[in-house]
């Protein structure tokens, strides 16, 4: 099980930074600033990373109040809906002034109309003498000039209000793509990739058309992490994602499927095509040399391995997924920086004893 002791290795380094960080800045050990602290050391988050570092360097520690910013910010649950809450509320505010102005021009029309019918009754009455046709007139004139005011008004608030929901609807695109998007990489993120999964295999039920997915993980990337440090580790995460991002088109939807694990779901592709983007991305990958930004130093190559597979029409999604994982495990057992498929010899049931 070299996989799953590869993985508590690597959790219980991160365990061990948080718990000194926290010891270190002699803080409560409550399960929200572990939670703080063990995002810090996994650097999946360079936004929380930033922020805790820039506060660090200002004040040489953080309080319970900036603990408490961070995590409302970054890490809390609730964090995109509240964001979510407060565009509505302010939707909500807009329509509402909106709907007070034109009652008032409403109200105003009302009024102005109301004037028209007294001077036709005054009209009707007989012809006015010189001083009452200038009353009229006077009437008529300031009623308009009124009604004017209100709808210059009116239109000058439709047309802010008009671009503020435009912002916040921005705003608002903005806050569920961020709720969508890894954060370290750019890429979607599991829970979009679940989504998306589960709508493109419904989409090709009326078609037949095919569908074929790719996993693909990062060869030795603990080593680099345990080698190197996690910032190199970050930097290996993005050249994949980089090299994933040049290779996807149209419908693809590349996404970070786990920790150093990249899927790819390839709509109306089948797996000669999906073989062929998945080579070329292992080879935009190997193609490119790794430095460490801080030294120059060259650290070599990274490679990845790639399993693939193609949708079944009426088999489940996790059906897919696991012949996908299973192309994977075979082609890191296989010696790894390869692409291995469903239909290639070296694919067998998966066993308990995978290849980290």
């Amino acid at each position: 099980m070299a996989a799953h002791s590869d993985e508590h290795e690597r959790t219980m380094a991160f365990a061990e930074i948080a718990l000194g960080q926290i010891k270190a800045l002699r803080q409560p050990a409550v399960p929200r600033n572990y939670e703080i602290w063990y995002t810090y050391a996994t650097g999946y988050n360079p936004s929380l990373n930033e922020m805790i570092n820039e506060t660090l360097r200002r004040q040489g520690t953080l309080t319970a109040k900036d603990l408490g910013d961070i995590y409302d910010t970054y890490l809390s649950p609730h964090r995109f809906t509240d964001r979510i809450d407060s565009v509505g509320a302010k939707v909500v505010d807009e329509i509402e002034q909106v709907m007070a102005m034109i009652g008032a021009a409403v109200g105003q029309t009302s009024s102005y109309t109301e004037s028209l019918v007294d001077v036709s009754q005054q009209l009707g009455s007989g012809a006015p003498d010189p001083a009452g046709l200038r009353t009229i007139v006077e009437i008529l004139v300031r009623s308009t000039r009124e009604v004017e005011e209100t709808n210059n008004t009116l239109e000058e608030r439709l047309k802010a209000s008009k671009e503020e929901i435009i912002q916040l609807q921005e705003h608002l695109e903005a806050v569920r793509n961020e709720s969508l998007t890894d954060p370290l990489t750019g890429l979607a993120n599991r829970k979009y990739f679940d989504q998306m999964l589960e709508r493109a295999v419904a989409d090709t039920k009326p078609t037949d058309e095919p569908l074929s997915l790719m996993l693909t993980d990062i060869d030795h990337f603990k080593k680099f992490n345990d080698t190197f440090g996690h910032l190199t580790g970050d930097q290996v995460l993005r050249l994949v994602a980089q090299a994933v991002k040049q290779n996807v088109k149209g419908q693809d939807i590349a996404a970070r499927y786990g920790g150093e694990e990249f899927a790819i779901i390839l709509p109306n592709t089948a797996l000669r095509q999906a073989l062929t983007v998945a080579d070329h991305i292992r080879r935009g990958v190997v193609s490119k040399e790794l430095i460490k930004r801080s030294t120059g130093e060259n650290l070599g190559r990274v490679t990845i391995s790639v399993g693939v597979a193609m949708l079944h029409h009426g088999e489940p999604l996790q059906a897919l997924i696991e012949r996908a994982d299973s192309c994977l495990y075979a082609a890191k057992r296989n010696g790894r920086n390869q692409v291995i498929c469903e239909t290639d010899p070296e694919v067998a049931p998966r066993v308990e004893s995978q290849v980290a």
